[in-house]
């Protein structure tokens, strides 16, 4: 068996990467509600901040911070799954079950990276908020509405036509 490691750092912000089992589903983004949803529960019982987030069809990025002195992100990742997926079954969505009888909804894993210093944060939050153009899913950034971009705009972080040409390279866990 594989064994994974990850970085434990108490009080850290870190890149994540979620992807849904079926990569051709769009779960996330049609059951979005449920998906935010699963994410204030989550927030309510393990705090956590939200740094930069992006949800498109089959999967989300999401840079985490957690409060001082606790490094449990995977508690967290396996609660808002879990969260998410028994709200998609409650709803009457068919979801599959794995050989183990387990819901096939999420990838067993997911893909982390610690954030080592601002210029890294940077870098991923606008892997993050570009996300949705590499994917072809739109022209633009601010066009896609589940992007954290907008509260970036509102704040007055980055300008309203931030992300309008160029690109932003680098894999962050995705084929």
């Amino acid at each position: 068996m594989v064994r994974y490691r990850r970085n434990v750092v108490p009080g850290g912000t870190f890149f994540f990467t979620a992807t849904l089992y079926d990569r051709r589903s769009s779960a996330l983004l049609d059951h979005v509600d449920k998906l935010r949803g699963a994410f204030r529960v989550t927030r309510l019982e393990s705090p956590f901040t939200v740094d930069a987030i992006v949800i498109l069809p089959d999967h989300l990025h999401v840079i985490m911070t957690l409060p001082e002195g606790d490094s449990d992100y995977s508690g967290r990742w396996r609660r808002i799954k879990s969260v998410f997926t028994h709200r998609v079954v409650a709803s009457g969505t068919s979801v599959p079950h794995n050989h183990r009888g387990e819901f096939a909804l999420w990838q067993r894993r997911f893909w982390e990276h610690t954030i080592r210093n601002d210029t890294d944060f940077e870098r991923c939050a606008d892997y993050i908020h570009f996300n949705p153009v590499k994917h072809g899913l739109v022209a633009s950034p601010s066009d896609w509405p589940y992007s954290s971009l907008h509260r970036y705009v509102r704040a007055g972080i980055l300008p309203a036509d931030w992300g309008g040409v160029g690109q932003i390279s680098g894999n962050f866990g995705e084929r």
